[in-house]
């Protein structure tokens, strides 16, 4: 006769072989969505050669080739170590920074007559290194838990990098000090800063997170917390008025506070929160713009963007009200890749990117472009809400939210909606600081939603 421990060790063996057997569902998903996404990627550089220069210039394509191989093996990559990640992350990521890299080539298409050998080829070669990153991140971080154990080494990592751009000789000549000039490169620490931040803001809020609940005082229907459940909330938005202050960086000041409200809310669960996080932002701009010259300036030109006076002056609104012009000369459907001015805009491969792709394949083009990131965002709060943990849920939340802001800061403010700050957008401008930054937070998601759907629920904290 077969004893009970036999009987269950066969068992076991028998849903392990069937568990290999099972077609890798998410993963056959996500391969017709990055062929899908390769497509789209090629055509928009042909489209741009075509409407340029009236050829195809088969080099860039090749170029282009690599970087399509780069993501095919973070694919297979996830299928051998990561089978049960979210199938959108990767595509929709390889779809927006493939646009990016189009439009940039269109760009230096303009500019130099070798457009592959300008910004363009920069900006795959940092792609590259991004997506290398991604299957670093995935392959080496098997148990993202881990992350929990170095809460406040990350916290420490985070405040060194925000401050490296005000180290004497380390700070790039530029119009706020985020830049670190190392001699072969430059990088903004800030873009890394953010992700060493989300981690150490999941794992203080997994540990005090009881106190944060605790029983305050009720008015106007809302339980308002107690006045030293206040300490950490003041201590992120005085840190955010010093990199405003210190850096002149009005967008990394922003993004850093919200993110930490966003989290905050996550964990707690309490609106309150959210109403005093929008106070004392509210507080912030107002003091800043008081206070600081370069913030009422931005204010100032946000407010009178078609100011000729302002439009002439030196640090006025010629960029925004350019940018403006361009999407309105887009139009509806856009004046056709290769075929439009957006070189007429001041940065407009890097801080007015959205703007130039708006004015080739106008309102259509951009609002699909807002959707994919909408999709990435929405993907990742999912990954947030079904996680096994309350740091993985943090984690991935903040990181989705951080992102979510990011791309609403910079699009608010080239559009006019909000004032203008010095962020990026997310995959589509040049710089290879962000590029990594956003790729890392894609090779994190991917292993948190790995963990949700191939592991029983644990609880951290």
């Amino acid at each position: 006769m077969t004893s009970p421990t036999e009987t269950r060790a066969d068992t076991t063996v028998i849903r392990a072989l069937k568990k290999l057997r099972v077609p890798q569902t998410q993963r056959n998903r996500e391969l017709w969505l990055l062929l899908f996404a390769f497509v789209i990627n090629a055509a928009a550089v042909a489209l741009v050669q075509l409407g340029a220069n009236g050829a195809i210039d088969a080099t860039f394509l090749i170029y282009c080739g690599g970087l399509t191989a780069l993501v095919l093996a973070l694919h297979i990559v996830l299928r051998l170590v990561a089978r049960d990640a979210d199938p959108f992350v990767v595509p929709i990521a390889t779809v927006l920074t493939g646009l990016g890299i189009a439009m940039i080539y269109r760009i230096d298409l303009y500019w130099d007559e070798h457009g592959w050998a300008a910004t363009s080829t920069r900006q795959l070669a940092w792609a590259a290194i991004a997506v290398v990153g991604a299957i670093a991140v995935v392959v080496a971080l098997r148990n993202y838990r881990v992350l929990f154990r170095y809460t406040y080494l990350f916290g420490l990592a985070g405040i060194l990098l925000m401050l490296l751009p005000i180290v004497p000789g380390l700070g790039a000549d530029a119009n706020a000090d985020v830049w670190v000039d190392l001699g072969i490169f430059s990088f903004q620490p800030g873009e890394l800063a953010k992700i060493a931040l989300a981690i150490f803001f999941a794992g203080y809020l997994v540990r005090t997170r009881e106190s944060l609940t605790s029983v305050g005082s009720r008015f106007l229907g809302i339980t308002w917390p107690r006045a030293r459940e206040l300490g950490p909330l003041l201590v992120i938005w005085l840190a955010s008025l010093g990199i405003i202050v210190l850096q002149r960086d009005l967008g990394t000041g922003l993004l850093i506070f919200g993110m930490f409200v966003a989290m905050l809310y996550v964990a707690t669960g309490k609106t309150s929160w959210v109403l005093i996080g929008l106070l004392l932002a509210s507080a912030g701009a107002f003091l800043a713009s008081r206070v600081l010259p370069y913030v009422a300036g931005r204010f100032e030109n946000w407010l009178n963007a078609f100011d000729p006076d302002l439009y002439e002056a030196g640090a006025g609104t010629y960029q925004l009200a350019n940018g403006i012009f361009g999407l309105a000369e887009g139009g509806l459907v856009g004046t056709g890749l290769g075929q439009g001015r957006p070189w007429m805009t001041p940065l407009s491969q890097s801080d007015y990117i959205f703007p130039s792709l708006g004015e080739e394949i106008g309102l259509i083009g951009v609002f699909a472009i807002l959707c994919l990131y909408m999709v990435f965002v929405s993907r990742g709060f999912r990954i947030g809400l079904a996680g096994q943990d309350d740091f993985g849920k943090l984690l991935a939340t903040g990181l989705s939210f951080t992102l979510a802001l990011q791309v609403f800061i910079m699009v608010g403010g080239v559009t006019r909606l909000i004032p203008l700050t010095g962020l990026t957008t997310p995959f589509l401008a040049a710089g290879g600081s962000s590029l990594i930054a956003n790729w890392i937070i894609v090779a994190l998601l991917l292993r948190i939603s790995d963990a949700v759907r191939s592991r029983p629920r644990v609880v951290i904290g």
